[in-house]
């Protein structure tokens, strides 16, 4: 028996068909089952860990159908429509239900029907039995109260009446019944017979398209697994190459013959359908992670989570630049596979004219598209503005430094860095940057930047953050980074 702690007193959570047998039922005190049976084993139930069973039990189920949701402490719903002739009809796919969790040390029970309630009812208080569309009522009229998943209280309150079954609820005037005891044995009611729509939320998000195979002799080994999830894509690309769609998000999950489920993903810079590159990545991903194989795998699925628009390229003359681009998103996707996806990142730019906030970073795969376009304009005596230089290598935050100028306004003809003093033979500014008003705090103050050359032809990027204006606070200098 399993007992828990319900009001100050340790009673009766579960308990077996022995147990069933001594006379003991659930919510007994676990004194008074003691004093009838000294010699009843008892443990402590652990609601945390009979739940992760229960979530190990509905992956697990995600091989008859990928709706699975969680029905209480003890319960799964599956929504099998559409999915019963893989198995060969309803009955047989029941009969194969049961036979693996009873070889898992399972004792479940099933029931098959066209709506949730009735579904529920089959499975707790007859077992194993398929009840067909417009049976419902005649299968639920001699159940007891308790088959239309109403609390005790309620349950209580109908029997006080002489309502001890569901037929006397479906003889009843319902106005009445509503009236004294609420809505819900109403609803109940109507959601049994399918009057009311009832629907069951999934515990996992459905993949927009999965392929998959049952074995026939469980595999171990990884070099077959990697084998299955390219035979896999190649069933795929040809569902993808129909949608024009492409994967951006790729899950397998391997079935163990145990009862256990492994998933694996792996993510892609950009859309991707061919089999060999979808190998290549799952061959990283498999490299890097544990996977107890146990007694094999009977069943390999490969599913696309998350899709895109492929758009095919037509060759050109920067063919070889995009060929290239390529080759280094599938490297990018390989090692980020292998580990992780914040691994390699991108820089992309940023909206602010402030040197260290213009450019931020971005996982690869994040990161926005490359676009190669070729434009012509004819802008007549109209003059573009040449490009801003920056330094090829900028600091995160400005270092300070001790400069001395000619004039206040003017570039500095020396500085000391790092305790080393550099003698300015040339200097090109100022390029004036004003703090971004939006966000401009107190500590932020207008920048004039400088090029600058020392006698030995090292070039910085020098700025001196506030302007003499009479301010009580000196202007100070900074180097921000460093050209070739």
């Amino acid at each position: 028996m399993v007992s828990r702690r319900e009001k100050n007193a340790q009673r009766i959570a579960a308990l077996d068909e022995q147990a069933e047998a001594l006379r003991l039922k659930r919510g007994m005190g676990i004194a008074d089952a003691r004093a009838m049976h000294p010699a009843i084993e008892i443990v402590e139930a652990d609601p945390a860990a009979d739940r992760r069973l229960l979530e190990g039990l509905a992956d697990w189920c995600d091989r008859y159908t990928p709706l699975v949701a969680i029905d209480g402490e003890d319960g799964l719903y599956l929504d099998i429509s559409g999915c019963t002739h893989l198995f060969g009809g309803e009955g047989k796919m029941l009969k194969d239900l049961l036979a693996r969790l009873s070889e898992q040390g399972f004792r479940a029970r099933a029931g098959i029907a066209s709506t949730a309630g009735t579904a529920w009812a089959a499975a707790r208080f007859s077992g194993a039995t398929i009840i067909a569309p417009g049976e419902e009522a005649a299968f639920l009229a001699g159940l007891p109260l308790a088959a239309l998943r109403l609390d005790g209280t309620v349950c209580a309150a109908l029997e006080s009446v002489g309502l001890r079954s569901v037929g006397a609820i479906l003889d009843a005037p319902r106005a009445p019944l509503a009236r004294r005891f609420g809505r819900m044995p109403v609803t109940r009611l109507d959601q049994a017979l399918g009057r009311v729509e009832e629907a069951v939320s999934p515990r996992l998000p459905v993949a927009t398209l999965s392929v998959e195979r049952n074995l026939a002799e469980p595999v171990q080994r990884m070099e077959d697994i990697e084998e299955l999830v390219f035979l896999l894509a190649v069933t795929a690309k040809g569902s993808l190459e129909t949608r024009g769609e492409g994967a951006r998000l790729l899950e397998l999950a391997l079935f163990r013959v145990d009862g256990d489920v492994s998933r694996v993903a792996v993510g892609t810079s950009r859309p991707m359908r061919e089999p060999h590159l979808i190998r290549k990545l799952f061959h990283e991903k498999l490299s890097a992670t544990e996977i107890d194989a146990g007694y094999g795998f009977d069943l390999v699925r490969l599913s696309v989570r998350e899709s895109a628009r492929f758009d095919t390229r037509q060759g050109d003359l920067v063919a070889a630049r995009v060929a290239d681009e390529e080759r280094l998103a599938l490297f990018a996707d390989r090692v980020g596979a292998r580990l992780g996806r914040q691994t390699i990142r991108r820089p992309v730019l940023a909206e602010s004219h402030l040197p260290e906030r213009a450019m931020t970073t971005v996982a690869f795969a994040d990161a926005p598209a490359v676009e190669h376009a070729a434009l012509s304009l004819d802008l007549g005596e109209r003059q573009v503005p040449e490009a801003v230089e920056r330094p090829i290598r900028l600091f995160g935050r400005p270092e300070p430094i001790e400069a001395s100028a000619e004039v206040p306004e003017g570039p500095p003809f020396s500085f000391r860095w790092r305790r080393t003093l550099y003698r300015v033979a040339r200097a090109e500014g100022p390029e004036r940057i004003a703090p971004e008003w939006w966000r401009a705090s107190a500590e932020e103050r207008t920048r004039d930047y400088y090029r600058v050359e020392d006698t030995r032809g090292r070039r910085f990027w020098l700025c001196r953050e506030g302007l003499y204006d009479g301010s009580p606070v000196m202007p100070r200098w900074f180097v921000h980074g460093l050209f070739a």
